[in-house]
């Protein structure tokens, strides 16, 4: 985007922390990057505050920031307009808690209400920003600029951690946190450190575009598929600019609600197909994410919400951790001791304590229900204790 490069950056240098919980239930060393100490609570605060910063240097005063949001980018795109002097206009889907619209109105933005999914949202908001000659889109999660601002955190990890490690695991829902993560790797020199990332079984478009590119996870060989299936559960593009195939889901049957992309960043799929050290794409149940962001919660007394607990979610099973982690080599306790990896702990606004309490009768009635935990990961299906 042209403009001028704003040398002052809004976001905040997050900490990397060790955790000694974590890292005694895996074995391993396990890092903890709080990018819930973003002014917004969330990562998309550097991405998004970045690319109004350079809209703001591009267009001046009178612009007028259009995103639509779950609620995290809306938030991010609120407070840097604020910050920076612009108007800001959030669209959130229909059903989005009181708490967050009067948290953005209180940032000063104005606060539309419509839709179902994202993508009726952001239906609304283009036709919205067509009839304002100073409107500016910012998207949530599908822009050159977002991912370098995202990028950032692993330019901070690598000064922080002094070594370079073994996984970066992240949550996925359109790919602006991955992508970030991957271009990062890229300008650090860490092509070769593997990353994985995370997501619902019930809102996996990541999961879904890089299985439909890979022909199930079964070639290396990264073009269009050989043929479209027909699948009642999304349609397909055909993006020949990134040249990857992409689903676009009919559904979303998660409660993570931040994850609830119905298509992956093309441009963000090729980058995970592209990536030397790969890229494993992992779905897990929405009641393992309850589970693990109760977990977290009693272990390192923050609130996150099930986008970010599901990152967390392979911390609190260590066989999971493990078959994701490595699953071809059986390593020793010493050898997994000297193994170090990095959760991202993305953050996010969409939880309460009332939410998080509200888990417990939930887990409660899936325990009754079933004994382990169904994960997939590129392909593979298991189970691993409850």
């Amino acid at each position: 985007m042209d403009g001028e490069d704003p040398q002052e950056r809004l976001w905040v240098q997050t900490p990397l922390i060790y955790s000694n919980h974590i890292s005694d239930l895996l074995g391993c060393s396990a890092y903890l990057k709080l990018e819930n100490l973003q002014p917004s609570q969330s990562f998309k605060y550097r991405g998004v505050s970045l690319l109004v910063q350079l809209c703001k240097a591009k267009y001046g005063p009178s612009l007028h920031i259009f995103a639509a949001s779950s609620g995290n980018a809306g938030l991010a795109a609120a407070i840097a307009a604020r910050r920076l002097g612009v108007r800001c206009t959030i669209y959130l889907l229909s059903a989005t808690r009181q708490a967050i619209q009067v948290r953005l109105r209180h940032e000063g933005a104005h606060v539309v209400a419509v839709g179902q999914i994202y993508a009726e949202s952001v239906t609304a908001m283009r036709e919205a920003a067509k009839l304002d000659p100073n409107a500016v889109i910012v998207p949530s999660y599908e822009h050159p600029v977002l991912w370098e601002g995202h990028s950032s955190m692993v330019k901070e990890m690598k000064i922080q951690l002094g070594e370079k490690p073994d996984a970066i695991l992240g949550s996925v829902g359109g790919g602006g946190l991955i992508g970030g993560v991957l271009l990062g790797c890229k300008a650090v020199g860490w092509d070769d450190v593997p990353v994985i990332a995370l997501e619902t079984h019930g809102s996996n478009c990541f999961y879904q575009a890089n299985a439909l590119n890979t022909q199930g996870f079964t070639s290396k060989s990264c073009t269009f598929p050989p043929e479209i299936p027909n699948d009642q559960s999304y349609t397909v593009e055909i993006n020949s600019e990134h040249t990857v195939a992409i689903p676009h889901l009919r559904a979303l049957h998660s409660r993570a609600v931040s994850l609830g992309a119905t298509y992956a960043a093309p441009e963000v799929v090729r980058m995970a197909l592209d990536h030397p050290a790969g890229v494993k794409c992992v779905c897990i149940a929405d009641e393992l994410a309850m589970y693990s962001a109760q977990l977290f919660t009693d272990d390192h007394k923050m609130l996150v919400e099930l986008a970010c607990s599901t990152t967390i979610s392979a911390a609190y099973n260590h066989e999971f951790f493990w078959r994701i982690l490595d699953p071809e080599s059986a390593l020793s306790p010493e050898e997994k001791r000297k193994k170090t990896v990095v959760f991202v702990v993305c953050g996010g606004i969409n939880i309460s304590y009332s939410e998080v309490a509200s888990y417990t009768d939930i887990l409660e009635e899936a325990a009754a229900r079933e004994h382990s935990w169904r994960i997939v990961c590129n392909g593979a299906e298991f189970h691993v204790s409850k």
